[in-house]
């Protein structure tokens, strides 16, 4: 699953600091960062993604790599573990001068982002990294679809803030429980269908159920789904061998897999 991207000509590792940190609803956490490094960063909008890094627990301080390119990653492998950060992607919730948000979906387990902010506090350190864009909508669509289960969930939400005014629409967007259906800014063309989970049953599946059932409209279209790898795979499946979607009307991204935690 390797997706078009839109990224900015440069980039440049950039190290901030926590300014604050809160929760939007239980299964989620919104830290925001900034500090004078932010400078160096060129906020795209819509599903922007980072490398996220942020120390783990025990270290006394946060170790950036120094390559400005994707030599980091070895820069990163060479670290003794006692001063090697962790690294994950996430995406800008939102951009404010001074300041980007990142919202985490606080899976159950050991799950170190989840941790890390949890108990992130003003003035611990951070850095990112960035990745891009990958919600790119080509023009002469009639109408888009938007998939996310609550991993993804962050970026849906910018894409739906960013919107165009005409944009025209049908979301779906899977959550834990009723009490992770937030109010959503969208324009008017666009139907939001909130599913929460609150059954106990793996992520994802009741997105890729709800769509397979969901009438749809007709007409040339582009597709954006993210999240849990088997609702991003199945939702591109079920719409290229079920409706005769073109697959290059499909970006689809998995985020994560259930079961299978990230390396590092």
């Amino acid at each position: 699953m390797i997706p078009k991207v839109r990224r900015a000509k440069t980039r440049k590792m950039v190290t901030l600091e926590v300014l604050a940190n809160t929760a939007p609803s239980p299964a989620f956490r919104t830290v925001t960062l900034g500090g004078p490094d932010l400078d160096a960063f060129e906020p795209a909008g819509d599903d922007q993604a980072v490398r996220l890094f942020f120390p783990r627990a025990g270290q006394d301080g946060l170790r950036m790599p120094t390559l400005d390119h994707e030599g980091w990653m070895a820069e990163v492998l060479m670290m003794p573990k006692s001063r090697r950060p962790w690294v994950r992607n996430y995406t800008i919730r939102r951009s404010r001068p001074g300041e980007i948000d990142i919202e985490f979906a606080l899976h159950d387990g050991d799950a170190p982002a989840a941790d890390w902010a949890r108990r992130a506090r003003p003035g611990d350190p951070a850095g990112v990294f960035d990745l891009g864009v990958s919600y790119l909508p080509p023009s002469g669509v009639s109408w888009q679809l938007l998939a996310a289960d609550e991993s993804a969930l962050p970026a849906a939400l910018a894409i739906l803030e960013n919107a165009a005014a005409d944009l025209v629409a049908e979301v779906f967007l899977e959550v834990p429980s009723k009490s992770d259906v937030r109010e959503v800014e969208a324009p008017s063309g666009v139907n939001v269908h909130w599913l929460p989970r609150d059954s106990g049953r793996l992520p994802g599946t009741l997105a890729l159920e709800t769509i397979r059932s969901a009438p749809l409209p007709d007409g040339p279209s582009y597709t954006w789904v993210a999240g849990e790898a088997k609702l991003a795979t199945g939702v591109r499946r079920h719409l290229v061998r079920d409706r005769g979607r073109p697959r290059s009307d499909i970006a689809f991204l998995g985020y994560w897999r259930h079961g299978r935690a990230s390396p590092g």
